[in-house]
């Protein structure tokens, strides 16, 4: 497991800030010596939480044309035909991830094949798991065609507290399904719309690990 190149400036900084908070209880107010280790226990627990927030776990990628993998570690939170009016503009099913600051939070192609439609959104910073989120919140909208000719949907979401959404495709862009094409910051969900006649294999409040779940199966 590797320290996704998200976190690497910001756990920086934070060692530096942690080190500057604590160092004058050790050197100016020595008679509080319990205060010292109640401070240092709280920094480095704080430290660690952010630590592994950043986490880049190596994952065994199923293969298969056919299979939709999970874009991220979360849970899921919606499994429903719904509109899907921004590109498809017609009726899906929608599976939906939610992740919380505990979870990795890197975004991976939950298929291969080729980038054909990509578009950032700015928004609001509605809770994740508000209704709202999927079409009012800071987002981007990806569609990846596969060799068959089927094409699926994901979209990432900004919540409340992950106010920073990166991404490294463009339109055009072939993709490696499992790989890594974007994360999102502290807490946040992907929306991914499937065609009606998908098989689905998960259900409500089960749990996902991005870049082995197996979620969907698409139609030959």
């Amino acid at each position: 497991m590797t320290i996704h190149k998200e976190g690497h400036s910001l756990l920086i900084s934070l060692l530096i800030i942690l080190g500057v908070l604590n160092a004058p209880l050790y050197y100016y107010i020595p008679q509080f010596g319990i205060w010292h280790g109640i401070a240092l226990t709280v920094s480095v627990i704080f430290y660690l939480l952010i630590l592994q927030f950043f986490r880049n776990p190596n994952r065994t990628i199923p293969q298969g044309e056919n299979l939709v993998i999970a874009p991220a570690d979360g849970k899921v939170v919606v499994i429903e035909e719904t509109e899907e009016n921004e590109y498809f503009k017609d009726k899906r099913i929608q599976i939906s991830i939610f992740m919380s600051p505990l979870n990795v939070h890197l975004s991976r192609n939950p298929i291969s094949g080729v980038l054909k439609y990509f578009k950032y959104h700015p928004g609001k910073f509605l809770v994740a798991w508000h209704p709202k989120s999927s079409t009012d919140n800071e987002r981007t909208t990806l569609v990846t065609e596969n060799s068959n000719g089927v094409q699926v949907l994901f979209r990432q979401i900004a919540g409340a507290l992950a106010r920073r959404i990166r991404w490294y495709v463009d339109e055009g862009d072939q993709v490696n399904q499992g790989e890594e094409f974007g994360f999102i910051k502290f807490g946040s969900r992907i929306d991914v719309f499937l065609p009606l006649d998908s098989k689905i294999n998960v259900t409500l409040e089960q749990k996902t690990r991005g870049g082995e779940t197996i979620i969907a199966e698409l139609p030959q």
